[in-house]
């Protein structure tokens, strides 16, 4: 569309309708943060599936994070290590839904989709389908959309600079997914990314060059169709480099943030246990003990996992 900024496209793709089962959800958690909830965004398999059927995922933008129900030490767990998560289910129209939900303030969300930012994880899922399903207010709405196109943007550099030299936009996405689910202790299928971008082919192929004109980043059109950043070689080998680092912080992090949640919230093990088996076929049998002392079982379990081969341990 002539004049299209990212802004437009993305603005209106987080008022898209929503399930009532997710809008349900949606409501419990900004009830249960209050006043200090400013936004609740809704994303991940289930939307993309258009199927309430799963875990649904949702994060939640507080003020402050000691707004949100805890302990203190979760509070300050998570001003140290953003998101805490937890795993509420709601009764609904005869079934029960299931949810995990991550709370973190927008300063903590803008700072790891910005430049200086050594966190995948927010721009890999924010990049990807997403509904603004709850705000407080207009002015919320408005910089929602501003974070999820701060997240967009970071992801479109990165897909610049880890896919080819020139080619489609799915290409380029595809490129960037298969090393972001590399980078991080995913337990999707091999395949993954082409699964991703295959389901809102068209949606990508519109999101890439807006995101790199947000972001500054020169570009051309073919006339075959295809797109090529402009991008030097050698800072196609500085990003080589950095990414290596990225991918295994990334590694890292997540590990710590398992650590954590086995620490802040009941249930993540066998959240776990539950995501393993259905995206990878695998039954992790946990111990009673296990769930007793999650922490001290972490480690035993990641290298079962490592064995069982659900986790790898080099990115692309």
């Amino acid at each position: 569309m002539t004049g299209e900024s990212l802004i437009d496209l993305l603005a209106a793709e987080l008022q898209e309708p929503a399930p009532d089962g997710a809008m349900a959800l949606a409501a419990q958690l900004a009830q249960r943060g209050g006043h200090a909830v400013a936004a609740v965004l809704y994303y991940g398999s289930t939307l993309r599936a258009a199927s309430l059927d799963g875990i649904l995922d949702f994060y939640v933008l507080v003020d402050r994070v000691s707004a949100w129900p805890g302990s203190a030490w979760a509070h300050l767990a998570n001003r140290v290590l953003p998101p805490n998560v937890g795993y509420p289910d709601l009764a609904h129209e005869g079934a029960v839904l299931r949810a995990k939900y991550a709370v973190m303030t927008p300063a903590q969300f803008q700072a790891r989709v910005g430049e200086r930012s050594r966190d995948t994880t927010i721009w890999a899922r924010f990049c990807q389908p997403a509904l603004c399903i709850w705000t407080r207010s207009t002015a919320d709405r408005t910089a929602a959309t501003e974070l999820v196109a701060g997240a967009v943007t970071r992801a479109a550099w990165w897909a610049a600079h880890l896919g080819p030299v020139s080619g489609s936009a799915g290409e380029y996405w595809r490129a960037l997914f298969t090393h972001t689910y590399a980078a991080e202790l995913r337990v999707e299928k091999t395949g993954r990314a082409q699964d991703i971008v295959a389901r809102h082919e068209e949606r990508y192929a519109r999101l890439l060059p807006l995101a790199w004109s947000r972001g500054r980043l020169g570009n051309a059109r073919r006339d075959d169709g295809t797109l090529e950043p402009f991008i030097t070689a050698s800072e196609r080998r500085r990003a080589a480099r950095l990414w290596k680092t990225l991918a295994r912080r990334g590694r890292q992090l997540n590990m710590l943030r398992l650590l954590k949640a086995a620490l802040t919230f009941d249930g993540a093990l066998d959240y776990v246990v539950w995501k393993i088996e259905r995206h990878r076929g695998v039954r992790l049998e946990v111990k009673p003990w296990e769930r007793r002392f999650p922490l001290l079982a972490a480690p035993g379990i990641y290298w079962r996992l490592r064995r069982l081969g659900v986790i790898r341990s080099r990115a692309p």
